[in-house]
């Protein structure tokens, strides 16, 4: 669309209007175009050729020598889910606009950086991440950027788009099967099986998501950016790219480079997380100390992080997660991580400290955090100050409990697994965009099906933050490891029942008939609660997951009871919560045709899908 002569209007720009602002296409012949820097407009030029005519619109405003060049990225490449978590619209494009001096350029001060999706102006927290990593990209290349010494290398890019048709060549000769490494957490496949089996974009954005291999792009008009991987596990999406096609051109490809391992680092200092078991699904804050003061105390980049938008009912599981934790007798083990907060009243100290651990203090902190109900009854800043005159620590706490929270959690509307039997239903979804695309890749080799995964609610505060491990032959261990070392397993809904209530010094699995009992007599119970259904009414909690596995060899099924030895092999789905005691039907068998198909009407419903 050419939008040469048009007006902006308030609708079209986060910035103020003047009544001397135009918006000129990258082909506009204005006398202000004589005023433009013919370095410009040759990387503006680049853009259009390497992207399409959409992906580039400038802004001129010519009394104060200033242009705005707003690039269009496009994130179609992301996974539904992936876009879900991180509250991005991945059928909008993510604007970078550029302001630089638009006489000259290069040679001017360094650009002011803006990131934006239109739709999306308010709860864009990703934008926040996005927008320090490209201001510190910006800065290290300005260092040494002139419109001079980027005319080098402009002419060398001029020579690929002759008209023998060098360029087509040299796009013919990029390749998007890149071979996986070995990994011992995922089997290595021959790139004859991958052409077999998958087709051409399935791989792309499994090679894209993979921070093990090279990234690789597609863009709008369906060229292919492939960038070789560093030395460094994961340090190849911070690589500089080829500034061969100019300046516009090299940021947008740092740009596609980085945004799908956002999550990968941290989103204060940019740095890989050193978590224990890598990254999980949604961006947040590292464990380093001048992160979390930057953090809690500036405020730095707290937007990426709070634009979560939980809902009331996830806050309140969330507290009873960490509360069965914090209350079990192997709160040293399973405790983790473990709270770091600053102090309010002195903000150049940690008042919880994973150095030095304090669970009393950290319990009566708790204890002073108000029920979400009461929460949800009044005003915010209210409540806020009645937890502060209880306890300066409480609302802090709250707040590191949610924002450590690394998955992807949404209480179920309506239309919930109805054999479960509970109201408290969540979508569930912690992998991490390249164990994600792992296990679509195995998927689609193997095929999958579902199982059951129970463990008791004190797990769960770790298991959020860290991942769904292999806790086998580890101090994690809790109920042996009879059938070997791996994530254990069940169709059977009675066996994973078992597993879920045992924590707390109980280490005696009930058996089918005892959970027949509970069923029945749940069933007897009128149901008094119906209006404060939406929160948990007691501390005494049991709960199990539905995850999703690949029937490769590698599943081992030792009659209804499953053992994954491959992590990447293993992804939560949903996550079901009963109360005092209670259990669903402990007849459940995930392999029932009807429940599967009872099964996949839920995952219609729900965004991880294609």
């Amino acid at each position: 669309m050419d939008l040469k002569g048009q007006y902006w209007t308030d609708d079209d720009s986060d910035g103020d209007n003047e009544s001397e602002e135009f918006l000129y296409g990258v082909q506009g012949t204005c006398a202000a175009d004589l005023y433009r820097h013919p370095q410009l407009d040759a990387d503006i030029e680049a853009v259009k050729e390497i992207y399409s005519e959409n992906a580039v619109s400038v802004r001129e405003y010519g009394t104060i020598d200033d242009v705005d060049i707003d690039l269009h990225v496009n994130i179609s490449f992301l996974d539904e889910e992936v876009a879900t978590a991180w509250k991005v619209l991945r059928t909008e494009p993510i604007v970078l606009r550029l302001r630089f001096s638009l006489s000259q350029y290069l040679d001017g001060p360094e650009p002011s950086i803006e990131v934006f999706q239109p739709s999306n102006k308010e709860g864009f927290g990703l934008g926040l991440q996005l927008k320090k990593i490209l201001g510190m990209f910006t800065s290290q290349q300005w260092k040494h950027l002139s419109n001079d010494f980027l005319k080098t290398q402009q002419e060398k890019r001029h020579s690929w788009f002759k008209t023998s048709g060098t360029i087509k060549k040299f796009r013919a000769g990029l390749s998007i099967f890149s071979p996986i490494p070995k990994s011992p957490s995922f089997p290595v496949i021959p790139d004859s099986v991958l052409k077999g089996k998958l087709g051409a974009p399935e791989v792309r954005v499994n090679r894209l998501m993979n921070r093990s291999v090279s990234c690789t792009v597609k863009n709008p008009k369906g060229e292919v950016f492939s960038y070789a991987p560093s030395t460094q596990v994961g340090g190849h999406c911070k690589n500089v790219p080829t500034l061969e096609y100019g300046f516009l051109v090299q940021i947008m490809k740092y740009a596609e480079q980085r945004i799908p391992t956002l999550n990968e680092y941290c989103v204060v200092c940019d740095e890989q997380h050193v978590f224990q078991n890598g990254s999980m699904l949604k961006p947040a804050v590292c464990t380093r100390e001048l992160c979390v003061f930057s953090f809690y105390t500036l405020g730095v980049m707290s937007g990426a992080a709070e634009e979560v938008a939980t809902g009331a009912e996830v806050v309140d599981l969330l507290v009873a997660m960490c509360r069965a934790a914090l209350e079990s007798p192997r709160k040293s083990i399973i405790f983790e991580p473990y709270p770091s907060v600053v102090d309010p009243n002195d903000p150049k100290t940690l008042a919880f400290n994973p150095k030095k651990k304090n669970y009393e203090r950290l319990q009566k902190a708790l204890d002073s955090v108000m029920s979400i109900r009461e929460m949800t009854q009044g005003s915010y800043l209210e409540i806020k100050k009645q937890m502060d005159k209880l306890d300066p620590l409480a609302h802090p706490l709250l707040q590191w409990i949610i924002s450590s929270n690394r998955s992807h959690i949404v209480k179920l509307p309506l239309s919930r697994l109805k054999f479960m039997h509970t109201s408290h239903q969540f979508l569930l979804l912690s992998s991490p965009p390249a164990k994600e695309a792992r296990f679509r890749t195995a998927k689609k080799l193997y095929g999958s099906t579902f199982a059951f995964h129970g463990s008791h609610i004190e797990n769960w505060h770790s298991i959020l933050r860290n991942g769904l491990v292999n806790a086998s032959y580890t101090k994690l261990q809790l109920h042996g490891a009879a059938y070997g070392k791996g994530i254990y397993l069940s169709p059977i809904s009675s066996i994973s029942f078992g597993y879920s209530g045992m924590g707390k010094g109980q280490h005696r699995m009930p058996s089918k008939d005892e959970l027949v009992q509970r069923y029945n007599r749940m069933n007897t119970i009128p149901q008094t609660r119906s209006i404060q259904s939406r929160f948990l009414q007691s501390r005494n909690l049991n709960c199990i997951a539905l995850c999703e596995v690949i029937t490769s060899k590698d599943l081992q099924k030792h009659g209804n009871i499953w053992v994954c030895p491959v992590s990447d092999h293993v992804c939560t789905r949903f996550f079901f919560v009963y109360e005092d005691g209670q259990v669903g039907d402990a007849n459940i068998n995930t392999q029932d045709p009807k429940i599967q198909k009872e099964i996949m009407r839920v995952i219609g419903t729900q965004v991880y899908t294609n």
